[in-house]
């Protein structure tokens, strides 16, 4: 029985967010074939199958050839003089360029500037990191449209392998004096979404973002304790994303991105615990692959003040996700790091699979090994495992 309640309350959840995500780009064309309307159904399917690697090569392709031509076209400016004419040849002559009898002398028709701005601009076009941010030119859909953020589950079977029954900080007056009676085995739930707030503020790249995510640890099974919510996390952000064009050993530099970042539990004293940060965002990709690196620093706050004075030394200062999708399958791992020795060396590691299963609904499974799978849990190790559904992934 309590097994049966924990899905439905996780069908609840996802079907309550399933009407806003029905505007995202659709990661199968199982997603597509579940429409009933005939012309939404075949503008889903359209979305979908221009959306592929063979695409975003092509665009790749087309943007550095583009940019060889303006790097041309920028070398005849350099030296263009009015045009002489060579006796001896008959040749058209300018300093350090020649130009043979129809070869166009006119500088504007060596590339047509716009055509060639166009095309940079679409570089990217269908891969993963463009399919979540809209940094192509033509991938954008305007602004505040409802996007998928971080994946969207429902986990009703969250195990613990040492759960946390007194909950502590290195500020005193944030740690808990009489034990919970918390049982290992919960639910776990997040919802995530963004809009884009303003497009193109620098020429044609730069958009505002504004993001939530909202993640519940729920002892469900908890009956003797009136099955409490333990632990939610609330996290808006702000982020200024712009659209990148560059190659490293493989990979091509699509986006980078600062923001400014909230992350609380909602709690008073000695439960409360929240910080703020500036993010920085580097992401990359390759066909199947994205990479995003997220280093960060700790707004500071009063001693008095801080909840959780060494959060740092524990959830991190940075992190690094390397995602792989492979047809419906997408596997992403999430490594934090404290990046300092000895005492304060802490990190975790998380591993997620979103896998097929009917319709919209995908299977879901998440690994947690480290410090702060949550907030009131910072400064606490542990290993989680998760099983149950989701609506969206990253990708």
């Amino acid at each position: 029985m309590p097994i049966r309640f924990a899905f439905s309350i996780a069908l609840t959840l996802l079907a309550a967010t399933a009407q806003a995500q029905s505007s995202l780009p659709p990661d199968s064309p199982e997603h597509c074939a579940g429409i009933a309307s005939d012309l939404e159904r075949l503008a889903c399917y359209d979305t979908f199958y221009r959306l592929r690697p063979e695409d975003t090569h092509a665009a790749d392709e087309a943007a550095r050839a583009a940019a060889a031509a303006l790097a041309a076209r920028q070398a005849v400016e350099a030296t263009a003089t009015e045009p002489s004419i060579d006796e001896a040849s008959g040749l058209q002559r300018r300093p350090r360029r020649w130009f043979a009898p129809g070869e166009p002398s006119d500088i504007s028709e060596i590339v047509p500037l716009d055509d060639a701005v166009s095309i940079l601009a679409n570089a990217g076009r269908g891969s993963l990191l463009d399919s979540r941010w809209e940094l192509a030119k033509d991938s954008k859909f305007g602004v505040f449209n409802l996007r998928a953020y971080k994946p969207i589950y429902a986990l009703p079977m969250f195990w613990a392998s040492r759960p946390n029954p007194q909950p502590h900080s290195s500020n005193p007056d944030n740690s808990i004096t009489d034990p919970r009676h918390t049982q290992p085995f919960e639910g776990k739930f997040q919802l995530s979404f963004k809009t884009k707030i303003a497009e193109n503020l620098f020429g044609d790249n730069g958009d505002l973002w504004g993001a939530y995510t909202q993640t519940s640890r729920w002892q469900m099974f908890n009956s003797g304790e009136s099955r409490p919510f333990r632990e939610t996390n609330y996290e808006p952000e702000l982020m200024l994303v712009f659209r990148n064009r560059y190659h490293l050993a493989g990979w091509n530099g699509r986006m980078a991105a600062i923001g400014i970042n909230h992350q609380s539990n909602g709690q008073g004293d000695p439960e409360s615990r929240s910080w703020n940060r500036i993010i920085g965002t580097i992401g990359l990709d390759r066909d199947n692959w994205a990479f995003v690196l997220r280093p960060w620093w700790r707004i500071p706050e009063g001693s008095s003040d801080d909840n959780n004075p060494d959060i740092e030394d524990y959830i991190g200062r940075g992190d690094a996700m390397l995602v792989y999708r492979i047809g419906q399958h997408e596997i992403a791992t999430i490594a934090r790091h404290s990046l300092r020795g000895g005492d304060r060396s802490h990190g975790s590691l998380q591993m997620d699979w979103g896998f097929p299963l009917d319709g919209p609904l995908r299977g879901h499974i998440q690994v947690f090994s480290g410090y702060g799978e949550s907030l009131i849990d910072y400064n606490h190790r542990s290993t989680y495992i998760g099983l149950g559904i989701s609506l969206t992934e990253w990708f």
